[in-house]
Formats: C-alpha cells, structure tokens, sequence
C-alpha cells in the first residue's frame, strides 16, 4: 500500500467537469493498493495517516495530527502509486492489486477513517479524476509498506 498524504487548505475532485467532492483543511489521501495488501495493512495506515503529527500548532511546530485539528479528509484512488518506473521508460504495473480488490480496500480504507468522526470525502473509484489543491506548506508525505 502506497499513500501520499497532502496538508490542504482546500481540495476538490471534479469528475466531467463536475465537482464531486470538496474539503477544506486537513488531507488529501491519494491511495494506491498492491497485491499483497490485506485489510490489516489499511486499519495500520488509517491509524499512520490520522494520527501522523504533520499539523502545526500554536508555535509554528508540527506537532498535531489530522484529529487533534479536527482536520477534513478526501481520500483518492490512485493506481499509479503502485507502479515500478525502475527499468525501461514505461512504468510497469504488475504489483498493482487487482481492480476489484483494489476497491475493496479503497471502501474500506474510507471506512475506516470514517470511523474517526473526521469529514471524510472520497474520489470515485476508477475515474478520471481532476483533482485541484492549495498544498499548505507545502507539506507532503509518502507512506508505503
């Protein structure tokens, strides 16, 4: 499983030129699933992406996380993450989950942060997605594992 984790100011998804979802502060998720991940690995990176210490406080440090700020949450599918662009010019996506299984663990991966109590937004599975950010800071991170 690959994240890349966003602090926004404000994020939407528009789909055909229509917006189909919006959040302002807190992260954007672009999630990609890989063969071997399993329901367990998204409980453990729900748990790394809420509660990763990458908001700041009062001194300018980062040291809260999306729940301390009551932060908003839009989650993305992306399959792109899980590609290898270590030979040849064309990204290979072999380790990339199957679609089918893919959705199971994106659904539940929004389920799972869902049961946060955060504002929890997601993309649509499969689409062709625009997505428009303000990154704060900027201030990005990639989970995988």
């Amino acid at each position: 499983m690959k994240l890349v984790l966003q602090r926004v100011t404000r994020v939407s998804v528009c789909i055909g030129g229509r917006t189909v979802a919006d959040i302002s502060k807190g992260l954007l998720i672009l999630f990609g699933a890989e063969k071997q991940d399993t329901p367990d690995k998204v409980q453990y990176f729900v748990g790394r992406a809420l509660t990763l210490r990458i908001f700041p406080d009062v001194q300018g440090k980062m040291n809260l996380s999306c729940l301390d700020i009551s932060g908003e949450v839009l989650v993305v599918s992306q399959f792109t993450l899980a590609g290898d662009c270590t030979k040849g010019r064309r990204p290979s996506f072999g380790n990339s989950a199957q679609p089918e299984e893919a959705e199971a663990l994106y659904r539940q991966f929004i389920d799972k942060v869902t049961e946060s109590g955060l504002t929890v937004k997601g993309g649509e599975f499969g689409a062709d997605m625009q997505v428009e950010l303000v990154n704060d800071g900027p201030v990005t991170f990639v989970l995988d594992g």
